[in-house]
């Protein structure tokens, strides 16, 4: 039968979408700078796991990507592994014991570590206020005060031991040697540190690592060499996380704080610890999505969301709609409400979690959306609770040939934390003390404000808004790994990536370029990347919304596990996506 209409049958094979990820036969990383990507394709390789290549690929970001990645700084990871059918890697999730906090899915186990920063033994509740009760800026992000214990390689170290291949000095030579021999710098790096110069200089250990003799910025084209940071990854490298925990590096962490007026002792750096944690789970469209619990308060708030908006049929609303971002925006403010209230770090404070991510509670959630008109942030602070009766961080995503994955977040805070480096030792430290609260209803450098809940104290871990995400298909197959930085718009940026691929239908490259909006209560306003109309920018406005244009939020650096079919238990290869946002990004595959 003759086609009525021959531009139908789709002559030029187009395809359906504008975007399109990186394809691999085998396993994938995508990564927020290239070279570091590279890193831990590279591993897989070599026979490596995705433990193995986000370890890599993390120790080459405190190289290649200095304003984010770190040793001085802190963050999450949460990890699938097979342990049972075909195994290409070690199977090392069927090594040894399974861990208590460990949880069963599919044909393997998902697991979730915490090394988060710590507040210092020292640090007490008023640490960054004036004399008048107003809050100290500078102290908060610019000073050593500002520095809460490292986790980096506490976190990255301990994961390696447990559910990597290869061993701690394999995965950490392309860093060494990044570092040692120097790297291209790209247009990312190059233009941060021209921004970053004025306080960077301040500092002159900072100035001697990031720039030339005559005190100008690297180029992009430029090679940037690093011999401090090199011996400093080295001594981790031979002696694990001990040389930054009680050896050389401590020693001289704690002789800067000595001569500073930081806060850190070397009885901080010995009793911090990584804890293992069990994931968080929620459930889109029946699938299985793991997430972090707190001290993150991302995943928390992300599996509200998840929760509350479901039920909303966004897909008939339209993606991107005025109607659909309106829903969204209201959700997400009564989201952020119970985020900045009632979460905090499980260790030293209770939270009713587990109302919060009931399917009453979300109902009530619900019924507190009016569809027409937006409630402003005044109103909803002034309800009770009914449960009672930084920006600069950096994710990458791995999937490996058996369907393995890694979703890791990594942070100094904000851009190069607070622009200190150790003397000596090449690395900078981070200002993660900010993200507690410094004074109850007073904003972070997030805009966030926040309660009691967390205060700074003694060896407490701040409240984070990083959201590393797995998800999975309903019979438990792996299917994508997603994460972000963004410091508060982290949460909003993770949601919208799921909802655009499991709701509204999007590839993967896709759902990570659609435009992305914000809302956190507080300010309270929209904030929108460009891409939205006029026309939804008016329709929202009559609903009593405002919205403010703002620079590009996020870097959701994603992957995914391909199959032959939905029958196949066995992955045929991946795809990965690198954040078009940031230029420097980049997925890059262990196969073609």
């Amino acid at each position: 039968m003759a086609l009525s209409n021959p531009a139908q049958a789709n002559l030029l094979q187009e395809r359906s979408q504008r975007f399109h990820p990186v394809e691999s036969s085998a396993g994938i990383v995508a990564a927020q700078e290239a070279q570091a990507a590279a890193v831990g394709a590279q591993i897989l390789r070599e026979g490596g796991n995705a433990v193995d290549a986000a370890v890599a690929a993390s120790f080459a970001l405190a190289v290649t990507l200095p304003q984010a990645g770190n040793l001085g700084g802190g963050g999450f990871l949460l990890l699938w592994l097979p342990k049972r059918g075909t195994i290409e890697t070690c199977a090392a999730a069927a090594r040894g014991p399974q861990l208590p906090e460990a949880m069963n899915l599919g044909r393997g186990e998902a697991v979730a570590l915490n090394f988060r920063e710590k507040a210092p033994l020292a640090a007490r509740p008023d640490l960054f206020l004036n004399a008048d009760g107003t809050v100290n800026r500078r102290l908060a992000l610019r000073s050593l005060l500002s520095t809460g214990v490292p986790g980096t390689v506490a976190g990255l170290s301990q994961v390696q031991r447990r559910y990597g291949c290869l061993s701690l000095a394999e995965v950490m030579q392309p860093a060494i040697r990044l570092a040692d021999q120097g790297f291209v710098v790209g247009p990312e790096l190059g233009a941060s540190l021209r921004v970053a110069a004025p306080f960077l200089k301040n500092d002159p250990s900072s100035a001697a690592q990031f720039f030339k003799a005559d005190g100008t910025p690297y180029r992009p084209g430029e090679r940037l060499k690093q011999p401090l940071l090199a011996a400093s990854l080295r001594c981790i490298a031979e002696q694990g996380a001990s040389c930054f925990y009680r050896g050389r590096l401590a020693q001289a962490m704690v002789a800067l704080m000595q001569a500073q007026g930081g806060l850190i002792s070397l009885e901080d750096l010995e009793r911090y610890q990584a804890p293992w944690m069990r994931p968080l789970q929620g459930e889109l469209r029946g699938h299985p999505v793991l997430t972090m619990p707190p001290p993150s308060g991302g995943g928390a708030t992300l599996l509200q969301l998840l929760k509350v908006l479901e039920p909303l049929q966004l897909q008939s609303t339209g993606l991107n709609s005025a109607a659909t971002i309106h829903r969204m925006v209201e959700a997400m403010n009564l989201a952020y409400r119970d985020r900045n209230r009632l979460l905090g770090d499980p260790d030293q404070v209770a939270m009713p979690l587990d109302r919060l991510l009931s399917d009453r509670y979300a109902a009530a959630q619900r019924r507190r959306i009016r569809l027409d008109r937006h409630r402003p942030a005044t109103e909803l602070e002034a309800e009770a609770l009914p449960v009672y009766g930084g920006t600069n961080t950096t994710h990458l995503s791995v999937v490996d040939r058996d369907g393995g994955l890694v979703t890791t977040t990594t942070t100094l805070n904000t851009a190069y934390g607070n622009g200190i480096s150790v003397p000596g030792a090449g690395f900078l430290l981070n200002n993660e003390m900010d993200d507690f609260t410094a004074k109850p209803g007073a904003p972070n450098a997030y805009g966030l404000r926040q309660g009691s809940q967390n205060a700074i104290a003694p060896e407490r871990r701040p409240l984070s808004s990083m959201t590393p995400t797995l998800v999975f298909h309903p019979d438990g197959r792996p299917l994508l790994a997603t994460g972000s930085p963004g410091g508060s718009r982290i949460i909003t940026t993770v949601l919208q990536v799921l909802l655009n691929r499991l709701v509204h239908g999007l590839n993967l490259a896709s759902a990570v370029a659609e435009t992305r909006i914000h809302s956190q209560l507080w300010p309270d306003q929209i904030s929108t990347e460009q891409g939205l109309s006029p026309d939804t920018w008016s329709l929202l406005e009559q609903r009593g919304h405002q919205l403010q244009l703002r620079p590009a939020m996020g870097s959701a650096n994603s992957a995914e596990v391909r199959y032959a079919d939905d029958s196949e238990a066995k992955p045929v290869g991946s795809w990965g996506v690198a954040d078009p946002r940031r230029p420097d990004a980049a997925a890059v595959p262990e196969s073609p």
